[in-house]
């Protein structure tokens, strides 16, 4: 059966989330109604990367099987006709066929987020970023950043009731950057777990106030204590920014 692959775009402010969800309104729910009223059929969505309420995202997949074959010149025209039904808050940027056996979730090598915070009151950066106008040391941030990639087992930035089997994520970049006000977070790995990366920026923004340690912060990290790591910084702060895939040209 033909494999077709979405890249979308949202902000996720008006959002539950990312996935479908019961009596709550979804990224993947206003896509499904876009795809149902423009090709008139059902469609089922499958993920790469979930993202939580308010979180958004600049680079995100779905992928779908279809029993009727899609024509090129039809996947090159649906995104605009997509984008006229969908809600102003969420794009679709394509639609291509992919082969049968891909899988926009298992077949993602690691994703990127950045989380944005802002020291200096600004309108602009309200639904985008974390407004946090307090002295930090980010010298010391930075050197807890690195201390992030030292580490694999990610236990202590994984919310509580998070069914996963394993706690276990390989970080291939951990920095914070400076650009006037505003400190960007980013962070890559090959998976994150739930709450993770905004664990991780609470956490460090403790060092960066002085109310923790580089050690003490990697100290946190060995144990695993979930009770220890401050998961309190919003959510319009974080944006999954890309999804890489190996070999794939996407």
């Amino acid at each position: 059966m033909p494999r077709y692959l979405l890249e979308v775009s949202y902000k996720g402010g008006r959002y539950a989330g990312f996935q479908v969800q019961e009596n709550a309104n979804t990224v993947q729910a206003e896509v499904e109604r876009a795809l149902k009223t423009y090709f008139r059929r059902e469609f089922e969505l499958t993920g790469s990367s979930r993202t939580d309420a308010g979180v958004h995202a600049l680079q995100n997949y779905f992928h779908f099987d279809q029993e009727v074959w899609l024509a090129d010149e039809v996947l090159a025209k649906a995104p605009y006709h997509l984008n006229a039904i969908l809600p102003e808050d969420v794009l679709i940027r394509s639609l291509r066929k992919v082969p049968d056996d891909f899988h926009c979730r298992f077949d993602a090598i690691s994703r990127e987020y950045h989380y944005f915070i802002y020291r200096e009151k600004d309108p602009f950066m309200q639904d985008r970023g974390y407004f946090f106008p307090f002295r930090l040391d980010v010298a010391k941030m930075r050197e807890a950043a690195i201390e992030v990639m030292r580490h694999q087992h990610f236990a202590a930035f994984s919310k509580k009731h998070s069914q996963v089997k394993t706690f276990t994520c390989n970080v291939l970049q951990s920095e914070w950057q400076q650009e006037g006000e505003v400190l960007r977070y980013r962070v890559e790995a090959n998976r994150f777990l739930r709450g993770m990366v905004r664990g991780l920026v609470g956490t460090m923004l403790r060092v960066g106030t002085g109310k923790l340690s580089v050690q003490d912060f990697g100290r946190l990290i060995e144990a695993g204590d979930q009770s220890k790591a401050d998961f309190s910084v919003p959510p319009q702060g974080l944006f999954l920014v890309r999804v890489n895939f190996a070999g794939s040209g996407l």
